[in-house]
């Protein structure tokens, strides 16, 4: 997966923003970068070399993973203590960039420190971050394989949706499905939020029993091969009224909108307003309260925020979801999310799954 075109990239970058070096403190940075999957370790780039920091305990997994840089590995020492003590005996990397918004107060302290007043330890920009925002062939062929996954999961949750069943009880079933189908693990908490629970954007499967009728938001996500799914399908228990059909079929009718906005030189801010635009329409824009989506990839949160006012520009290879809903306090939730891939001409849906109004 990674490759010395990465590091090169992020080298040309540092002389672009007269940098000397950069930490790569952020994992899922250095991981891209060089393949190193552990949870420990310090990538430092230079204008000209590449070194992995690392301690003891993951000699073996570096050597196995990291593909590009140099590694070194001491022995009683922490990665972040072996990198500085190098850069400090380098005299002539005067400029050196961090990750300042993956790091906290306490290592910058100490990274200024070590390297003396004679150092500029300067915030350097979202280098790596923005060189993530467009994946490759591989890294679309993982997330599609991750999202087909999810769309069988889905499949089998729906099975397990009844009246009177916790929500934990079937988010648990999920994850072990999941789990026994290879994944790494989940993308990040679990939603099953039923009846009045549905209209909470981020409601975490609770003890709450599933109601005899209602909505029920079903948003998950799992890890596999290092990449993330994401999607949400909301159904319902027992019959719905008229009401409830409209708000739902508004949902997805914006998502839809969502969706045929996704194409190269389309702005995130434009799909945000597509499906903003139709809910707005039919008097539901004020229950709309969050962003149309995000990025994903080997996290899920990445660039680009598929937001309001968002002005950059959609490009062939970035991965994103389209995911609008209509929350009415106290009563209930609907919400339709999609994986996306943007391509040449459009968009390649990743999660290929009903989207129905489907009644349990």
């Amino acid at each position: 997966m990674p490759s010395k075109g990465r590091l090169g990239e992020l080298q040309s970058q540092l002389e672009q923003h007269r940098l000397d070096a950069f930490l790569v403190t952020h994992l899922p940075n250095i991981r891209y970068l060089c393949g190193f999957t552990g949870s420990a370790g310090v990538l430092t780039v230079t204008l000209r070399d590449a070194i992995f920091f690392t301690d003891g305990r993951y000699a073996d997994q570096a050597s196995a993973e990291v593909r590009g840089p140099k590694i070194t590995i001491r022995k009683g020492k922490s990665a972040m203590a072996s990198a500085i003590e190098w850069l400090a005996r380098c005299h002539s990397l005067r400029r050196v960039g961090i990750e300042p918004s993956r790091m906290n107060v306490a290592e910058r302290d100490f990274i200024a420190r070590a390297l003396g007043r004679e150092r500029k330890i300067v915030n350097a920009p979202l280098m790596v971050e923005q060189m993530r925002t467009v994946k490759s062939a591989d890294e679309i062929a993982r997330i599609r394989a991750a999202c087909e996954l999810g769309v069988h999961l889905f499949e089998k949750l729906v099975q397990k949706i009844r009246p009177g069943v916790p929500e934990r009880e079937i988010a648990s079933q999920l994850e072990f499905a999941a789990r026994r189908a290879g994944v790494e693990e989940m993308a990040f908490p679990t939603i099953v939020a039923g009846g009045k629970r549905s209209a909470l954007p981020h409601g975490r499967a609770s003890q709450e029993l599933i109601p005899s009728k209602g909505f029920v938001v079903c948003d998950f996500g799992v890890i596999l091969s290092g990449y993330c799914s994401d999607m949400t399908r909301t159904l319902h228990v027992g019959r719905p009224t008229a009401e409830s059909r409209r708000v739902y079929e508004s949902v997805r009718e914006a998502q839809q909108a969502g969706l045929e906005a996704v194409r190269p030189g389309k702005t995130v801010g434009e799909v945000d307003s597509a499906a903003r635009k139709v809910l707005y329409n039919k008097g539901l824009g004020c229950f709309f309260t969050h962003s149309t989506g995000h990025g994903l990839g080997l996290e899920i949160h990445e660039g680009p925020r598929v937001a309001a006012g968002q002005q950059e520009a959609l490009r062939p290879g970035m991965v994103i979801t389209v995911e609008p809903g209509v929350y009415l306090p106290g009563k209930w939730g609907v919400r339709i999310e999609d994986t996306v891939a943007v391509t040449e001409t459009g968009c390649e849906i990743l999660t290929k799954c009903p989207k129905d109004l489907l009644t349990v």
